[in-house]
């Protein structure tokens, strides 16, 4: 079945329209900014959703939200007037205040330089909450006796002494990966009578709280038993806990590099586009070639042009006089009559060469109406026959 056309006159859509009336580079433009920002939401949105919940994210990064990570526990401090920091790249005193917490958890691969650092930020009264199995180098940095790590987890550990980080706890539930076998020069604040998991010690004015397992603070554990109370006080009373992700591997970045890679690939397709806009709208060498060789106007678009210039004018007779002295003149010709041959010669050879009456009138007689007009015209046809063969 035929699809029905829509009528003629029918309106059009204004927003249709008003697309369609833009130039097509703008549309190219326009889509590809908009495909940029769709595709970026959604990488977003996917980011958000997935960063660092897979087995391959650091341990103990609080940008990571993983079984391992300290996402939840990063999320626990801000809820309890905490702001929170994720310190990229090397840990430098400069960057730190002596009222702020200093968290370096499962730490890898920080330098001496680094340990110095640390070691002057506690030394002015900062606090320290670092642990687990490759904080040690740290720690030797730090104490001159420190405390020896063991693989012997505790898988409860309770309140030992009277420490503040300990006091109104009942109990905090690890995944029993390891212990202090021997607290050192440190102060044992958390233990099962025959293990150690947390311990603290003062170094200048700042105060230490020194983890052997994490995993109390993990995103796994802190919600059980007394962990969240403890990874509380643990924090202390700073109000800023700066959480040192450069030990996890995540680099200062700076100058383009600090722009996300998918926020580089959108701005090089705007730009793209923008080029593509200019290629586009720009003007060009010449004018475009035409498919096919443009054809003159219809003669019946001639006639029809003609009739109306002498319709505007009406005054048919001024406008036809020259017409009918050129029949007359041509019909001389054609005669073998003299240029000023009179009116009887000429209706004369008029009939000689078989014309009616009405033609030869119409030689004569001014037209008046448009039946008169065709007359005459007719008249100039016929006595421009056999014109090209004299």
């Amino acid at each position: 079945m035929a699809a029905c056309p829509r009528a003629v006159g029918a309106p059009v859509s204004t927003r249709t329209g008003s697309w369609r009336g833009l130039h097509p580079a703008v549309r190219v433009v326009i889509v590809i900014v908009a495909l940029a920002i769709v595709v970026n939401i959604a990488l977003s949105l996917l980011d958000s959703s997935t960063r660092g919940a897979d087995d391959t994210a650091p341990r103990s990064s609080s940008l990571s939200t993983g079984r391992d990570g300290l996402a939840a526990y990063a999320e626990l401090l801000r809820r309890n007037d905490h702001a929170t920091e994720a310190q990229r790249g090397n840990v430098t005193d400069t960057a730190l205040s002596p009222a702020d917490t200093l968290v370096v958890l499962d730490p890898v691969g920080l330098d001496r330089e680094e340990g110095r650092s640390v070691r002057r930020f506690v030394e002015r009264g900062g606090r320290l909450v670092a642990g687990g199995v490759g904080a040690t180098g740290l720690l030797a940095r730090l104490l001159a006796d420190p405390p020896a790590w063991s693989s012997a987890g505790v898988r409860n550990a309770g309140p030992v002494g009277g420490a503040p980080e300990a006091t109104g706890l009942d109990s905090v539930r690890t995944a029993g990966e390891g212990s202090w076998s021997e607290p050192g020069a440190t102060t044992p604040i958390l233990g099962d009578g025959s293990r150690v998991l947390a311990t603290v010690a003062t170094l200048g004015r700042g105060r230490m709280v020194l983890l052997a397992d994490p995993s109390p603070l993990q995103n796994r554990l802190l919600a059980t038993a007394d962990n969240a109370g403890f990874a509380l006080a643990a924090a202390g009373d700073g109000q800023t806990v700066v959480f040192a992700e450069g030990a996890h591997g995540y680099g200062q970045a700076s100058g383009l590099g600090a722009i996300p890679g998918r926020w580089q690939a959108a701005l090089v397709g705007l730009t793209l586009a923008a080029l593509l806009g200019i290629v586009a709208g720009g003007r060009r060498l010449g004018p475009p070639e035409d498919a096919a060789r443009p054809l003159p106007p219809a003669r019946r678009e001639y006639v029809d042009a003609v009739a109306v210039s002498l319709a505007r004018t009406n005054r048919p007779a001024e406008a036809l006089g020259p017409l009918q002295a050129a029949a007359r003149a041509r019909l001389a010709r054609r005669a073998g009559l003299p240029p000023a041959a009179t009116d009887q010669q000429l209706r004369a050879a008029a009939a000689r060469l078989g014309w009616s009456a009405p033609e030869a009138d119409a030689l004569f007689a001014p037209p008046r109406t448009a039946v008169d007009v065709v007359a005459a015209g007719s008249a100039l046809a016929r006595a421009n026959e056999g014109e090209g063969r004299q």
